[in-house]
């Protein structure tokens, strides 16, 4: 009977569908846990083909090459007295699972499989899986562990399940993207199934950007009695060692690194980085260029990109019109040189008037207005994006929330590009974090310290300079109240009667209600971003670009 074991998490970054790199990443891993005298490795779920690899599930020969691989993993453990828990797709009698494999010595020697199927929020795992009768503990170096799947202890049953069976330890994989204050959610999860059970639960998370959702690590574990014993870093990988020791009463812990949890401020900034920079890197991107309009929004943009792949790397370009301010010209200068990154200035007044006589006679006699300024913004996205194509860098798109929200952008303009850091926050978070990050240097960043962000951008009345003496309020209500609407609206889809019962004005909210919904189309258009709330656009929010309903409480 074993006494004294050591328990591996392997918080890794695996990529969505490239088999062979998460295998060869698996491999390497397994070699460090053996000569660490792990007895137990566990990496996180579906780690070989990544999470989530959504209709890939559907092709057949994706599916056979990932069950393959994941033979030809566990044939690693031969001559090893590692004991490998590895989270994999698997087939049953022509029925699809998602599951764990337990390797050792070269063979496979359990098979377990998730139970609970998440089907909201932004996985919907019953579309490919089928759904197992509840799972058996497996035996493992001759001890009862439970392996609950992310889902399964969101829930009661399972784990209730493997105590009555005699789990002595539970081992969970996750795949669970972040939100804001997910981690806290987390660990109220697992403390109540350990109050229910009186069982260790280590929870593994796995680390990396993938599309729209940002995995943020903070793998942690908790003793028989729901206590923190210890916790993994947060967006970065980590490799997790814990040793545990059997007494009388069970499994207790006795050795382990607690690192805590990043801050509330730095945890969205870290997602958004690390969102932006495993977009480009995994999509074969390394360098990336962006407009720099002297705002607060491409300031802040301009920020995290270096922050995430350097200065060297980033390229900045202002394309000024004669409705640009000298303080945005002055602005913008000063954050480029902030930041050390390449700045160049196109002048787009000759483009401007040869599309305004292209279309001089069939706008005569017409009243300027929002045509005629949109042209700016989509020379301005023409440019960029001949500028990416031309050096192979990806576009970076810098509206905010607030602006997807009500259609305050220019679709084929300032909305072009491959990827959105900023997508999913507020304009008042914007202000927020460039003050913050100002003050603040954020763990594994390549960008430096200090005032980066001119307290001048930061202090200006946000404009899209786009007519004369334009304001952002001209068109839109005050950020602290749109802000305000939208998020009751859009985060916690109240009612107008229940928004207005918070003090907004009837009127302002019924017209907020009617952007939102107008803008559906341009969203659909927009390039992904990093998922920061349960509600983000796109991923975290479905809703019909045809759609006739109008809340008529009031």
């Amino acid at each position: 009977m074993i006494n004294n074991l050591t328990i591996a998490l392997a918080q890794l970054n695996p990529t969505v569908g490239a088999l062979e790199a998460n295998f060869l990443l698996a491999k390497k891993t397994i070699i460090k846990a053996e000569q660490n005298k792990v007895d137990i490795l566990l990496f996180s779920e579906l780690f070989l083909t990544g999470y989530f690899p959504e209709d890939l599930l559907l092709k057949p020969q994706f599916v056979k090459d990932a069950i393959e691989k994941a033979k030809e993993l566990a044939s690693l453990t031969k001559n090893l007295s590692l004991s490998v828990i590895l989270p994999t797709i698997w087939q049953e009698n022509e029925k699809l699972y998602n599951g764990v494999i337990v390797a050792e010595n070269g063979k496979i020697r359990a098979v377990r499989y998730k139970y609970e199927l998440p089907n909201d929020d932004v996985f919907y795992e019953k579309r490919y899986f089928s759904k197992p009768p509840l799972q058996k503990p497996a035996i493992i170096k001759g001890i009862k562990i439970g392996l609950p799947i992310c889902e399964d202890i969101w829930h009661d049953r399972v784990c209730k399940y493997l105590a009555q069976r005699g789990a002595e330890l539970l081992l969970c994989p996750n795949g669970s993207p972040y939100w804001k204050n997910k981690h806290y959610l987390r660990q109220k999860l697992v403390r109540q199934r350990i109050k229910e059970t009186s069982i260790p639960l280590l929870y593994l998370n796995q680390v990396g950007g993938q599309d729209e959702l940002v995995f943020d690590g903070a793998s942690f574990g908790m003793n028989e009695r729901g206590e923190l014993v210890f916790e993994a870093h947060s967006f970065k990988e980590d490799f997790a060692i814990t040793k545990w020791l059997r007494k009388k009463n069970g499994w207790h812990f006795s050795e382990g690194e607690y690192i805590g949890l990043v801050s509330v401020d730095e945890a969205p900034y870290r997602a958004c980085i690390l969102g932006l920079r495993d977009y480009l890197h995994k999509n074969g991107f390394t360098k990336a260029v962006l407009g720099l309009s002297g705002g607060i929004d491409s300031a802040l943009v301009a920020t995290m990109a270096v922050d995430a792949i350097g200065k060297d790397n980033v390229h900045c370009v202002m394309m000024p019109y004669k409705y640009t301010s000298e303080e945005s010209l002055r602005d913008a200068k000063q954050l480029a040189d902030n930041l050390g990154v390449r700045y160049d200035i196109i002048p787009i007044e000759q483009s401007v008037k040869a599309v305004n006589s292209d279309l001089f006679s069939l706008f005569a006699g017409l009243p300027k207005g929002v045509s005629e300024e949109n042209i700016q913004s989509r020379i301005r996205g023409i440019i960029l994006m001949a500028i990416s194509n031309k050096f192979g860098s990806m576009l970076i798109t810098t509206g905010n929330k607030s602006e997807m929200a009500v259609g305050y952008a220019t679709i084929y303009g300032d909305m072009n590009g491959g990827f959105n850091p900023i997508k999913d926050m507020s304009k008042m978070q914007i202000y927020h974090f460039a003050n913050w990050r100002n003050n603040n240097l954020p763990d594994d960043v390549l960008g430096k310290s200090g005032k980066i962000i001119p307290q001048t951008i930061i202090d200006r009345a946000p404009s899209a300079e786009l007519s004369e003496n334009q304001l952002d309020q001209d068109s839109l209500p005050p950020y602290e109240l749109l802000d305000g609407i939208l998020e009751a609206l859009i985060e916690k889809e109240m009612s107008i009667k229940q928004i207005v019962a918070l003090g907004y004005d009837y009127n302002m909210v019924k017209r907020v209600e009617k952007m939102v919904y107008n803008a559906e189309y341009k969203r659909r258009q927009a390039p992904p971003g990093v998922k920061l709330t349960k509600k983000a656009f796109g991923i975290g929010r479905k809703y019909p670009i045809t759609n006739g309903y109008r809340d008529k409480t009031k």
